[in-house]
């Protein structure tokens, strides 16, 4: 893959946490963790290493989720990630109050890929 596709193939994180899911505020409201692969990176380990890189929580990515409608192109659009860690370590590219757990309720419909919904609509607590 070469870096002009590296920088378009962008992987997000599906991080839930106790009916809450990690969203982040990058100066364009929140949105999930995401970033770009590095070279022979997998997306799982992308989302991995952007999770801990912009909030200091460790995760592990487990499941790519796959495109789930028309117009989704993004492959995969995100990847699901277990929390290994329930506080953050020191380091984290994004300050606390950029950080935020939310309900899944309130995420869903939020601007999030189709994949991401259909997913988080199969685990909002009843």
């Amino acid at each position: 893959m070469s870096a002009s596709e590296r920088a378009r193939q962008v992987v997000r994180a599906v991080v839930l946490y106790d009916g809450r899911l990690l969203l982040v505020d990058r100066g364009h409201g929140w949105e999930l963790p995401s970033g770009t692969p590095e070279p022979s990176e997998p997306a799982a380990a992308t989302a991995a290493r952007v999770v801990q890189e912009l909030t200091g929580f460790l995760a592990d990515g487990t499941e790519p989720l796959t495109p789930s409608g028309p117009g989704e192109t993004d492959n995969p659009p995100a990847v699901v990630c277990q929390l290994l860690s329930e506080s953050p370590s020191d380091g984290a590219a994004l300050p606390p109050g950029k950080v935020r757990w939310s309900p899944i309720p309130e995420a869903l419909d939020a601007g999030l890929p189709a994949a991401v919904n259909d997913y988080l609509r199969g685990h909002t607590p009843v």
